[in-house]
């Protein structure tokens, strides 16, 4: 291909479509000489529209070579009532084009910069951009073509719409190294292209991967390079899938307190004494009774020796501090009782037992609850999530899947559980882990665990975790690439950390003006195609691709299992 662009070069009078007429500041208007064709025409097997509405377009400058897009295409008003069924075709139409100007190609060697150098001059001639250079365009943008001719190593995303060879290869670095999103709606194509990239990932060796698998749709990919997790028993598994839990030790007291939900003045209080207590406990055993800290009618003696020993009292407040969550019923009763003074504890406050015990049934609802039966009552034989985790980094596995699909959001605990994963990735992130061998964690169905506050509002918690990643991961080497239906539900916050988006089919315009902000690469122009993309097109965006442009995915090698049951299939007459 670079040999075929280098031989030939990128302005080509086969490709010529017409003349510049008018320049504006960030468009330019051309007389285009075969918009009035009946169809476009094909060149090496590749379609040229030679004047349709969304095509790429080159514009021979006078100094530099600049790079446009067909925004809108119409005849002068003297000649709109000419056009009838029965002259299509059968003469020359003078019609019109809008260009939005995108880009400056330097001609020596091919590199792109983002913005417009010198405008062109009336009489400039404009071309259809050849799709086997259309296709280097995310590799040319602030690089020549000499840059990319050794050691090139990218992520294959597809080809340019119309081309069966122009093969679109994207740089790691640039996809992945500020964060990555797909998004798109229902049936847009997003389970396909994260597949494409899951595949691509495990091509290279020493590359890492994480995906978080949600509906347990990615369960198809039988690559020799990944590793198969799950929570629970979800109905469908992957060959070779191995079960897993996250124990009450990964949790910090938020989770706890975010899954138990305590309302009103009495229960929070209440619940976070008892596992300041429980947390003592688990330091120093000898003041406890069948792990119990005992405060009705005791007196204080020992707990205060435990307090003041070393740095307990420190290690009591740490939140992440673990305790044994099964003894929490009975140590929330040993709270309720009163105070007399500093020697002891009183009688037990039958008044703040009766206000804790919708808490004390939510408790016991939430640790018997099959959603959580990984956390609290799992095999202690099964592996846990640290395990899994430390095994991957060191193994010579490229892909690791971890799939959610059999937790239900009952108590909260997929969000709660997907929010412990990406906190405990943090933390590994923080001790220099990622630092040699890069990871990339893959959030699918994304909204359901970003920006999320659970829990009462007088003890509601929010669930930062995969927040957190995405605005300090990247100097640890810990990037995330989320995708999700719902754009609008992912916090700006977050969407504004991200460098790449791969947008599907949006046809909502909440979620267009949300990627919009986001991305101020992508404006209105750009925006308005986004509602019109085929199934499997993608707009590739972003802090490294100034220049948006449309690219039809590859089907990958373990198509994804998204699709629904078809009625015309199941119905019958």
């Amino acid at each position: 291909m670079i040999n075929s662009i280098l031989k030939t070069g990128i302005l080509r009078n086969t490709l010529k479509v017409g003349m510049i007429s008018s320049v504006f500041a960030q468009t330019v208007r051309a007389n285009l000489i075969y918009a009035g064709e009946v169809s476009g025409s094909y060149l090496e097997g590749n379609r040229y529209g030679k004047g349709e509405v969304g095509e790429i377009l080159l514009i021979e400058g006078q100094q530099s070579i600049v790079l446009g897009r067909l925004i809108e295409v119409k005849l002068p008003e003297r000649e709109r009532g000419e056009v009838s069924r029965e002259s299509q075709g059968s003469r020359k139409i003078d019609a019109i084009g809008t260009i939005q100007l995108l880009g400056t190609i330097d001609s020596s060697n091919l590199r792109i910069d983002s913005g417009i150098k010198s405008y062109p001059r009336l009489g400039d001639r404009v071309y259809s951009a050849p799709l086997d250079f259309i296709s280097m365009i995310p590799e040319l943008i602030n690089k020549s073509l000499d840059e990319n001719t050794e050691n090139r190593i990218g992520i294959v995303l597809g080809n340019i719409s119309g081309g069966s060879t122009s093969i679109v290869t994207v740089e790691p670095d640039k996809l992945f190294g500020r964060h990555c999103a797909i998004l798109g709606a229902t049936g847009g194509g997003k389970s396909w292209t994260t597949a494409k990239i899951l595949e691509e990932c495990s091509n290279y060796k020493n590359s890492k991967t994480i995906i978080i698998d949600a509906t347990s749709e990615y369960r198809s990919f039988n690559s020799e390079h990944c590793s198969h997790y799950h929570l629970g028993s979800p109905i469908n598994k992957s060959n070779g899938s191995q079960e897993f839990r996250i124990p009450p030790t990964d949790f910090m007291e938020s989770d706890f307190i975010a899954m138990f939900d305590p309302s009103g003045k009495v229960q929070g209080p209440k619940l976070k004494e008892a596992i300041k207590s429980l947390r003592l406990v688990a330091i120093d055993s000898t003041i406890a009774t069948n792990g119990v800290l005992r405060k009705i009618k005791q007196p204080k003696t020992d707990y205060r020796r435990a307090m003041n020993t070393g740095g307990n009292s420190k290690l009591v407040d740490n939140p992440s501090q673990p305790f044994d969550v099964t003894k929490l019923i009975p140590q929330i009763v040993q709270e309720c009782c009163f105070d007399n003074g500093d020697d002891s504890w009183g009688n037990a406050a039958t008044q703040d037992l009766s206000y804790c015990s919708s808490l004390l049934t939510r408790i016991q609802a939430v640790t018997y609850a099959s959603s959580l039966k990984p956390v609290f009552h799992g095999d202690d034989n099964l592996l846990k999530l640290g395990d899994i985790l430390e095994s991957f980094l060191n193994s010579e596995k490229r892909v690791l899947r971890l799939c959610l699909g059999d937790v239900s959001y009952e108590f909260f605990a997929r969000e709660i559980l997907a929010n412990v994963i990406g906190r405990k990735l943090l933390t590994l992130a923080r001790l220099e882990k990622f630092r040699e061998k890069p990871l990339l964690v893959i959030v699918d169905e994304a909204h359901n665990f970003l920006g999320k506050r659970v829990g009462s509002e007088d003890h509601s918690v929010k669930l930062d975790a995969f927040e957190m990643i995405a605005k300090e991961g990247r100097k640890y080497g810990l990037n995330i690439c989320l995708t999700t239906q719902r754009p609008r539900d992912i916090t700006e916050g977050v969407l504004s950390q991200i460098g790449t988006l791969l947008v599907h089919r949006l046809t909502n315009d909440r979620d267009r003006d949300v990627v919009e902000r986001a991305c101020g690469e992508i404006d209105k122009s750009a925006a308005s195609f986004l509602p019109s993309l085929k199934q499997g097109e993608v707009a590739l965006v972003g802090v490294d691709f100034p220049i948006p442009m449309t690219i039809q995915i590859s089907q990958p090698i373990y198509p994804p299992e998204s699709d629904s049951p078809g009625y015309r299939t199941v119905w019958k007459k």
